[in-house]
């Protein structure tokens, strides 16, 4: 049998789209996946709708996200972290809790991908209550912004979106043949190769395996994409993605260009689900 995947791209603050398709899931409790799988803030996003919170996201990323104990450019430039993200998961959690136990229960596991520091390749974790508080940190940890590498069973992590930006091949090699990718960027994006990357090598000297991961992350980003545009004819896809106006950056920290991201989100995915649109708030 095929099973329906659902796959949640991260991208920092731009994860406030995907908070807006997800709650609008959840006010139609539209539920129709046999798995999901996110990557960094698209993970996050994930364990907020499968365990049934509705609005706990959005209120995450308008208000811990934006303080200076997650987004810190002088901390950074004194040695520390531009964006503490073991901070930010913890202090979530202390602050709005989850509904972990409705999760636990649930029939819809969650799959939250990590990048390998020792060969830059991917991982695949189902998240279970042994692994969450790691994987959720090490799949957020953008490299050198997070001035440390999260362990996962004894080996470092860093941030999925280097080894699978989009897991959607991944998610059709575990049987999905109807999958549902929320996008943080619009249709028709193509990810250039950074220009940083090789100025980075000095630093990542002792890790060939990340460096080279870092190298090919827009190759394998774009990958993805054309995989979406092309999928192999016994898979469905459906796709949300932003407009190309989503005023979100990765480190936008301004409140109403979230909230604008929020509800062209919330938009998007009543459009999927067949429900008329409204005016936008904010």
């Amino acid at each position: 049998m095929s099973s329906r995947a659902l796959v949640v791209e991260g991208g920092a603050m731009r994860g406030i789209f995907a908070a807006g398709v997800l709650d609008a899931f959840l006010e139609k409790d539209y539920r129709e996946f046999d798995f999901a799988v996110g990557v960094s803030a698209g993970s996050t996003n994930l364990i907020g709708y499968l365990a049934g919170d509705h609005g706990r996201n959005r209120r995450i990323i308008t208000d811990h996200a934006c303080r200076p104990d997650f987004i810190n450019w002088q901390r950074f430039m004194a040695g520390g972290h531009l964006c503490d993200v073991h901070w930010l998961w913890h202090q979530s959690l202390r602050d709005v809790p989850l509904s972990l136990d409705r999760y636990w229960q649930s029939q819809t596991p969650l799959w939250v991908v990590t990048t390998s520091v020792e060969d830059g390749e991917p991982r695949y974790h189902h998240a279970t209550p042994d692994n969450l508080n790691e994987i959720m940190t090490a799949s957020c940890s953008i490299p050198f912004a997070y001035r440390q590498f999260p362990t996962v069973d004894g080996h470092p992590m860093t941030d999925g979106g280097v080894g699978d930006s989009i897991p959607v091949r991944w998610a059709y090699e575990q049987g999905a043949r109807d999958i549902t990718v929320v996008l943080s960027r619009h249709q028709g994006y193509r990810k250039k190769p950074s220009p940083l990357a090789p100025l980075l090598k000095p630093w990542v000297r002792e890790m060939p395996g990340l460096y080279a991961g870092m190298r090919k992350r827009s190759q394998t980003y774009n990958d993805a994409l054309a995989f979406i545009e092309n999928p192999p004819e016994d898979c469905r896809l459906t796709v949300i993605a932003p407009d190309r106006g989503f005023p979100v950056s990765r480190l936008t920290t301004h409140g109403q260009k979230l909230e604008q991201g929020y509800w062209q989100g919330h938009q998007a995915a009543s459009v999927m689900l067949g429900e008329p649109l409204f005016e936008a708030v904010g």
